[in-house]
């Protein structure tokens, strides 16, 4: 069995080192093969498939052998790899599924890594926890960023430069940020971050926490609390929008965006209170249209018994 498991290593091994992107789509289909011929309680399906990713990201084609991580559990359901194995996986897929621009894929894999330690070893994922973070501020895309902080890897963080940061992407304003940029500037470009981008970012994630629980707003406080020229509160507005975080209409001629929805950027006790309101009202009004056809329908009844 040794040496079957030596050959099969080293043939994957080969495959890896497969020249050009002609040649790497041979060497994954082949893997592919491989992976699948293997016997499922067989502990070499993990080998084989961490090469298999490794293939795939030569070639762009990670989505060919990774849908998800439920589907990952499946694949390893009858021989599933050591707690380290898992790790080491995850953590390839987190760096592979970034560099094929499947940033929404790559947090959730992330967070399913940082999910595997403990509070006993919690410490040891000092490392994963700031890829985490750096990965999910750094992405243009992820504004709720609250889930975050109950990870244990990153509650191990606290006080430390870097969960301060995520904490004012979680819940505080532009002028945080601000002022948090003009005492550590250095550090924040230290983490490879982008300031602009993380401007853009923050003036999104500010303006949805502005518009929580009003219908409108006006051009002018809209210019004051994000700091925009006049002439780009617009173009502001429709980047907003586009990211279907709030649900609005903006008015040109008033000057005012009418607010129809938003997205909370937290979602702790006061919100599932606010849930639990509307969920409530909704019940109460369910039961009296009910009651209101009830009588609409015996008062048509009573009609026809006397016709």
């Amino acid at each position: 069995p040794s040496h079957r498991k030596n050959l099969i290593l080293a043939f994957c091994e080969k495959l890896t080192k497969a020249p050009g992107y002609k040649l790497g789509m041979v060497s994954l289909r082949v893997g592919w093969l491989l992976f699948q011929s293997l016997d499922e309680h067989s502990p070499m399906r993990y080998h084989v498939y961490y090469h298999l990713v490794q293939v795939a990201k030569q070639v762009d084609q990670v989505k060919a052998v990774f849908k998800d991580v439920e589907s990952l559990k499946q694949q390893f359901a009858a021989c599933p790899p050591s707690n380290e194995q898992m790790q080491k996986l995850l953590r390839l897929l987190h760096e592979v599924l970034l560099s094929c621009k499947q940033s929404e894929l790559a947090s959730k894999v992330m967070v399913e890594l940082l999910g595997t330690y403990t509070a006993e070893n919690a410490s040891q994922a000092r490392e994963d926890a700031q890829r985490c973070i750096l990965a999910a501020l750094g992405d243009p895309n992820t504004f709720l960023l609250d889930p975050l902080l109950a990870l244990k890897p990153v509650r191990f963080l606290e006080g430390e430069l870097i969960h301060d940061l995520l904490s004012i992407f979680v819940s505080e304003k532009l002028q945080s940020y601000l002022n948090f940029y003009q005492n550590y500037k250095e550090f924040v470009h230290t983490l490879g971050l982008n300031h602009e981008q993380n401007l853009k970012k923050m003036r999104l994630l500010t303006f949805m926490q502005l518009a929580e629980g009003i219908s409108e707003m006006t051009f002018d406080t809209i210019q004051k609390e994000l700091q925009l020229k006049e002439n780009e509160v617009e173009a502001f507005i429709i980047d907003v929008l586009k990211t279907k975080l709030v649900r609005a209409r903006m008015d040109q001629a008033a000057r005012k965006v009418y607010i129809s929805s938003t997205m909370h950027r937290t979602f702790g006790r006061a919100q599932w209170q606010q849930l639990r309101d509307l969920l409530h009202s909704w019940k109460t009004n369910l039961q009296i249209t009910q009651e209101g056809m009830k009588t609409v329908a015996a008062a048509q009844m009573d009609l026809l018994g006397q016709q």
